[in-house]
């Protein structure tokens, strides 16, 4: 038995395969481990989404913001984006099956017996693992509610609230939570975000740093396996940190780390995304 992690997918079914086939991955023996935009911009979104749900048993995933897009899309057809590839989705006959799934997988994974985490984009500097898993369980369970999904989808774009302040509630305070755990790149040692920078380390604005770097980060010395960042192309000079997304779906390759062993593989895409 062998448990791997894989970088953000984006729709990109055939390099997944690739690496699957490397590691002779068997769904009933191996566990899979996922750090979220499952779908979006890649070629194959509803069969890489499909191929997923057909090994659903020995996944461990957690979403990403495409992957949350995919859900308020469904929800709100006029929020489709010209550059998504979701459409194939929508109009599935198994649509349904596939999304109600979605919504189960959780925002932050930890494994106790690793002691290590799985997050798409990263924890604030600012929150203890445990205060982390904490927030994430808000967000989680608004996804599994029927009656209150669609606000927080609806309500879940935007850059602002910057800042985590625990008085915050409703609907903007599930907005800076998922941004925190699905686009954050940049942050200020107190947890501000600036969402608009996603190039490489140095490019943070005045103030900012990668949220991994700030010395008082509390979850400094926590192993956590993270994706989201392909300026970064899978490296992360953090003790303890792993970064997946080697920008798969712009060219670049998908990577898959063994979790125990921490030996890599990758497969290239085959060509850029427009």
């Amino acid at each position: 038995m062998a448990t791997y992690a894989v970088g953000d997918l984006q729709g990109c079914l055939e390099p997944l395969r690739c690496l699957l086939d490397k590691v002779e991955f068997d769904p009933a023996r191996d566990r899979l481990w996922l750090v979220g935009d499952l779908v979006n911009r890649g070629p194959q979104s509803l069969e890489t989404l499909r191929f997923l749900f057909s090994i659903r048993d020995a996944l461990t995933c957690v979403l990403g913001n495409h992957d949350l897009h995919l859900l308020a899309v469904a929800h709100n057809i006029e929020r489709l984006k010209k550059s998504d590839t979701l459409q194939e989705i929508l109009q599935a006959p198994d649509r349904n099956d596939l999304l109600d799934w979605l919504r189960l997988q959780k925002l932050l994974h930890y494994d106790e017996q690793r002691d290590i985490a799985l997050v798409h984009a990263g924890i604030p500097p600012q929150w203890t693992l445990e205060k982390a898993l904490k927030r994430a369980a808000e967000v989680e369970t608004v996804l599994k509610d029927d009656a209150r999904l669609p606000l927080f989808l609806d309500g879940m774009y935007g850059n602002e609230p910057t800042l985590w302040h625990r008085e915050l509630h409703g609907v903007t305070r599930l907005r800076v939570i998922t941004n925190y755990f699905t686009r954050m790149r940049f942050c200020t040692a107190e947890g501000e975000l600036d969402l608009k920078s996603k190039e490489g380390l140095d490019s943070a604005p005045p103030g900012y740093a990668p949220w991994f770097s700030h010395p008082q980060r509390k979850t400094r010395g926590q192993k956590i396996i993270f994706g989201h960042w392909a300026a970064l192309e899978g490296r992360c000079d953090e003790p303890g940190l792993f970064a997946l997304d080697s920008g798969c779906v712009w060219g670049g390759a998908m990577t898959l780390m063994n979790i125990d062993t921490r030996e890599r593989l990758q497969c290239a895409c085959q060509e850029p995304t427009p």
